[in-house]
């Protein structure tokens, strides 16, 4: 009986207390519709004060059946295609290259894997960027002249003008590697920097091979955009590099780039270079040539003299005979191999297919392209490593 009185006090309360307001509102300058509605928007917030609050309802425990008319976000499945580019050089035994076959003529080969060719051209060649790199070193010092010469004949022939989409960077070594020319289609401006280098001291063949491919090769964009090629003049011999043979062919795999090699180094001297000049151009998919290394003539019109091979005499040792000194004529099998060189490059095919392996695993892809045609040689870059997540 308490608690009722209790309650009851309590109403009587609220009315007086809404009578209050209602009189307090009347008395004011706004109509009494508008005193009403104040008084009743009043009186339910009161009444919903009082009244206990639900619990918001329990999550579902399965979100996609929470609710029917929620839509479905649609899914996009992205296939990520790579179009793996392989240049092909086909030459006869006669060492000419071999221009005339069609696509069926090819097989190639994924880590043996046989793959389909879809992509094939002769003339519609990605664009080459070549880095030419010339031995600057005391032991290169006489060839030096007819060196530059050679380049020189060699960026002229392979830009033709400043129009060319092909590119060349010059690079020289001795002690250290230096960029001397950054990539340019100008054959103008790489040839005054060619004629401006001296020979100094040392020789780091691998560090410059190595430095090539990392910092100039691997950022020039997609590999399936160009081709990369070096192109290194030495006799192959390294005394001081941090890096070594495997790790600059490494590098050189890693960045796809095909090594040319040219030995400059006279005939009649056993040079221990010959076998690294060989092995880069054979790991890399380039050539290696070695244009002194013929039996040399008796006099300056057919060869050049080489250690021994002339007598003692005052005449023979002014001539340099007993240095090996080399003449003109022969010197200038430097320019034909780079000439040699240059009409490979002009000549390749340009291969494409997509890998049957899906993986994006980062491992590296072994090449192998093979021709119907019997007795021809076939150069190209030993393979890729796959692109990882």
């Amino acid at each position: 009986m308490a608690i009722e009185r209790v309650a009851s006090k309590d109403r009587h309360r609220k009315r007086a207390r809404r009578g209050v307001i209602l009189r307090a509102v009347t008395r004011l300058v706004f109509p009494a519709s508008l005193a009403l509605a104040f008084l009743a928007a009043w009186t339910h917030a009161q009444d919903s004060a009082q009244k206990p609050v639900p619990p918001p309802p329990a999550a579902s425990a399965n979100p996609a059946a929470s609710s029917e008319k929620e839509t479905t976000p649609s899914t996009t499945i992205k296939a990520r295609v790579e179009v793996v580019n392989v240049p092909v050089t086909v030459i006869d035994r006669h060492g000419r290259p071999v221009i005339d076959l069609e696509r069926d003529d090819f097989k190639i080969f994924e880590d043996n894997v046989p793959q389909t060719i879809k992509y094939f051209s002769r003339e519609m060649r990605p664009p080459l960027r070549i880095g030419l790199i010339l031995d600057t070193s005391n032991s290169a010092r006489p060839a030096l002249q007819f060196e530059k010469d050679a380049a020189s004949e060699f960026v002229f022939n392979m830009l033709t003008g400043r129009s060319s989409k092909h590119q060349i960077f010059l690079q020289t070594f001795d002690a250290t590697s230096s960029i001397i020319q950054d990539f340019s289609n100008n054959p103008e401006e790489l040839n005054e920097k060619i004629h401006k280098l001296k020979a100094g001291g040392g020789k780091a063949l691998y560090d410059a091979i190595y430095f090539a491919c990392r910092e100039k090769m691997l950022n020039t964009g997609p590999p399936q955009n160009s081709r990369r090629v070096l192109v290194v003049v030495s006799d192959g011999r390294d005394v001081q590099s941090e890096h070594t043979l495997e790790e600059a062919l490494s590098m050189a795999r890693k960045a796809e780039t095909l090594i040319y090699t040219i030995c400059n180094s006279a005939y009649g001297f056993t040079n221990l270079g010959d076998p690294v000049l060989k092995e880069m151009a054979q790991t890399t998919g380039g050539a290696a040539f070695f244009p002194l290394a013929e039996t040399a003539g008796t006099d300056l019109g057919t060869g050049y003299f080489s250690h021994g091979q002339i007598g003692e005499t005052s005449q023979n040792k002014g001539l340099g005979a007993e240095t090996g000194v080399f003449s003109a004529s022969r010197l200038m099998q430097l320019a034909d191999s780079l000439d040699a060189i240059g009409k490979e490059l002009s000549e390749q095919y340009s291969i494409g297919y997509e890998s049957t392996n899906k993986k994006t695993d980062g491992t590296f892809r072994a090449i192998r392209v093979e021709a119907r045609r019997k007795e021809v040689t076939i150069r190209t870059k030993p393979g890729y490593f796959a692109q990882s997540e």
